[in-house]
């Protein structure tokens, strides 16, 4: 029996658990700590593919698990808080109990991303829109900086049914579009190959040590722009 080929297999069901407690601690509106779960649930999936390249055990079977982890972790768990705030938040779409459902358009554009990155060969060395991790992140940060943030523009801001309607369907959008953005796997221990995810890196850390949670939302929306001007210098 050769073990190695399940390690990466493993790896990603742990993705997978850390994903459903995650659930759970939503359920609980504990949000802190069903960030934490997704951030580790992430985690292992960055390093299910960085084990399956090291041990040359990538299969068929590895690609559907990972799918599958990532649409409970990274589809899942962001579709439901986003339910959970349009549950909490000011009535301005109205009283229908049928509102906060609007927040699993989330889920449902996870679950397209995830489906069509299996059979999309350009995705190889990058991405075609929003990864479904960094996505879950930006959800999952939200009710985290409306606890801990005393700003009163931004607690309005959020509890906005209209906008969190417009964060919803933007998050379903930039996770389908065809906006070539850079990846964070290092597949080239080397400087130069790796400038890109080495300065995005480094300002992202300057901006979690300021703004904490709050340095979530904007470092995705960097990770955007960057990637978008990365694509400009490429064209030129």
């Amino acid at each position: 029996m050769n073990i190695k080929k399940h390690i990466p297999n493993l790896i990603t069901l742990i993705n997978l658990f850390c994903g459903c407690v995650a659930i759970v601690f939503i359920s609980e509106a504990n949000y802190e700590m069903a960030f934490y779960m997704v951030c580790l649930g992430i985690f292992f999936d960055f390093f299910d593919g960085f084990f399956a390249r090291l041990f040359k055990v990538s299969s068929p079977l590895g690609l559907q698990l990972d799918s599958l982890a990532d649409m409970v972790t990274s589809g899942v768990a962001p579709g439901y808080v986003m339910y959970t705030l349009f549950s909490n938040s000011a009535h301005e779409l109205g009283t229908n109990p049928a509102i906060p459902f609007l927040g699993f358009i989330v889920t449902l554009g996870s679950c397209y991303r995830l489906a069509n990155f299996n059979i999309d060969t350009r995705q190889t060395d990058s991405f075609i829109g929003l990864p479904t991790p960094a996505n879950s992140l930006f959800i999952l940060s939200l009710p985290l900086v409306l606890k801990f943030s005393d700003s009163l523009m931004l607690l309005e801001i959020l509890t906005n049914q209209y906008v969190l309607l417009v964060i919803t369907l933007c998050s379903a959008y930039i996770l389908n579009a065809e906006i070539p953005l850079f990846a964070l796997k290092i597949k080239k221990f080397t400087f130069k190959d790796n400038v890109l995810q080495i300065v995005f890196l480094a300002i992202s850390l300057v901006l979690l040590l300021l703004l904490q949670f709050g340095a979530i939302p904007v470092i995705i929306i960097f990770y955007v722009l960057l990637s978008i001007v990365n694509n400009m210098f490429l064209k030129k």
